[in-house]
């Protein structure tokens, strides 16, 4: 499943603000074990919502960027993270989102 698994929509979002490499995904999802997020990532890159880059060096780099598919599930993600934050900002009242169409 594209959508399913806990980590991808927040593996998503961080990639949408520009190319990151596994260690800087690592650090923005501290609760995520390393195994986790490599299983999510490689199953976003089957999918084909992530580009995964392998630079010729050494140490070897790896880097992940959005597909044009993946940046179209960006308005999808972001209410979702819009909703998320004003729920954990007053968890009492329901929270009122944007209209997106």
């Amino acid at each position: 499943m594209v959508s399913g698994g806990k980590w991808k929509p927040c593996l998503i979002l961080n990639i949408h603000n520009g190319a990151k490499r596994p260690s800087e995904l690592q650090r923005l999802n501290p609760l995520a074990s390393r195994r986790v997020l490599h299983v999510q990532l490689k199953e976003l890159e089957e999918h084909g919502i992530i580009r995964r880059i392998v630079y010729a060096v050494l140490p070897p780099k790896v880097e992940y960027l959005l597909t044009d598919l993946g940046k179209s599930l960006l308005p999808m993600i972001l209410l979702l993270d819009d909703w998320g934050a004003q729920y954990l900002s007053k968890p009492e009242e329901l929270p009122k989102l944007r209209k997106v169409i």
